[in-house]
């Protein structure tokens, strides 16, 4: 499909998704060597809806494109540049090299310093991490920033200790220390707890055992809490009340939790069940719907979903099983990967019922490669993506997850 035609299928996007979803994210991966320009990605983001993007970079040729859109940016700090960035004199020279001059045109509304980096057991990391965004703090501050642009840091599913039921949630203890430091950071600057879930992997792990309908938020009868009496009917949601419940342990009740990653892929290896181009649109379809009735979790109904699903375009040059090549919405060529099947007519009302629970934990972390095809100041995670603590799925008893089936 050459450029005309893209903006041409682009603009029938727009005309049948104008009021997709009220504040739908979108991550915005570059590791593919046939990606059609920023300029070009612009009308696309706005057409399925996405009022933010997570750019796992500062790259300035994707924040000029987005100028003046006022599409919200969350820009990334790989983990390769913690240990630079713990002195504030590298952390001034990076926010002035790579925020300010975007600033206000592109708006830019977060940093996130490292990604999964308490994970990983590398001390090298985990000791530079608050350090690191300190100093980006502190830097923004210097430039007058901090009130725009807030500063934050991923995290993987595999920092609970305990996730079922939701109300038990609980955070490693061995993370306890530099995780705490951490959340008081969030606390002081105002910035929100980020996780990354991935319920696919649940179900990958274990398709015997995993009811199906029960991670793509499809009709199911769910399950309660036994303390709260809550009733969960997606994994999803059962994962983010699992933080919410660990956080309030912890004494941080009122901190915000985004979900920065999240998604399902449409095609996979011949291992990697589910991995289908009818579970994708179901699982991101079902999702988008939900998050257009502008309702919560069970545990937390009045508060915002942040989401930002993983991702915008299938990319060509990760590495890795089949799986990662195609988590995105849409080809390179701008044509959906799947129909979402969202339109106008069939976005969910805040009455509407599509499934908002969930059980157990799937303890998922998504694989970046060490530097993005970009060369800029790009998002890494230092570690292979089907390492055994990296990809552990905490399930609930076995007893419990038959009776879904």
């Amino acid at each position: 499909m050459d450029f005309p035609e893209f903006f041409c299928y682009v603009s029938i996007l727009a005309c049948l998704f104008p009021i997709m979803v009220n504040s739908i994210g979108i991550n915005y991966g570059q590791i593919a060597n046939n990606l059609p320009s920023p300029e070009d990605v612009v009308p696309l983001v706005k057409s399925i809806g996405a009022t933010k993007v997570k750019l796992y970079d500062a790259d300035p040729r994707v924040l000029k494109a987005f100028a003046n859109t006022d599409v919200e940016f969350m820009v990334g700090l790989g983990n390769e540049y913690l240990d630079k960035m713990r002195d504030p004199t590298n952390a001034q020279a990076w926010v002035k090299e790579n925020i300010q001059p975007h600033l206000p045109a592109t708006k830019i509304t977060s940093i996130f310093v490292g990604n999964e980096v308490l994970t990983l057991n590398d001390t090298s990391l985990s000791d530079c991490l608050l350090p690191a965004m300190q100093s980006v703090h502190a830097a923004l501050l210097n430039f007058g920033l901090d009130k725009q642009v807030t500063v934050t840091t991923t995290h993987s599913l595999a920092i609970l200790q305990t996730s079922y039921p939701p109300s038990a949630g609980a955070f490693r203890e061995d993370l306890m220390d530099p995780l705490c430091e951490t959340l008081n950071f969030h606390q002081k600057t105002g910035s929100p707890f980020l996780i990354n879930a991935y319920p696919y992997f649940a179900y990958k792990g274990n398709p015997e055992q995993v009811p199906l309908d029960f991670v793509l938020f499809q009709p199911n009868q769910g399950v309660t809490d036994p303390q709260t009496h809550l009733h969960y009917d997606n994994m999803l949601y059962a994962q983010i009340d699992a933080v919410y419940s660990a956080l309030a342990s912890l004494g941080y009740k009122k901190l915000p939790v985004h979900i920065s990653e999240t998604g399902w892929p449409s095609k996979g290896d011949e291992d990697e069940a589910g991995a289908t181009p009818e579970n994708a649109e179901k699982y991101n379809g079902n999702l988008i719907k939900l998050m257009s009735g502008k309702t919560g979790t069970p545990m937390r109904p009045n508060s915002d979903l942040n989401i930002y699903i993983f991702a915008l375009f299938n990319e060509n040059m990760k590495p890795g099983p089949t799986s990662e090549r195609n988590y995105g919405l849409f080809k390179p060529d701008g044509t959906p990967a799947y129909p979402l099947g969202i339109t106008p007519n069939n976005v969910v009302g805040r009455n509407t019922t599509v499934g908002g629970g969930s059980f157990g934990n799937a303890v998922t972390n998504p694989y970046y490669p060490m530097s993005s095809s970009t060369g800029y100041m790009s998002i890494s995670s230092a570690r292979q993506r089907y390492q055994l603590l990296g990809h552990v799925v905490l399930m609930v008893p076995l007893l419990i997850i038959k009776t879904l089936v």
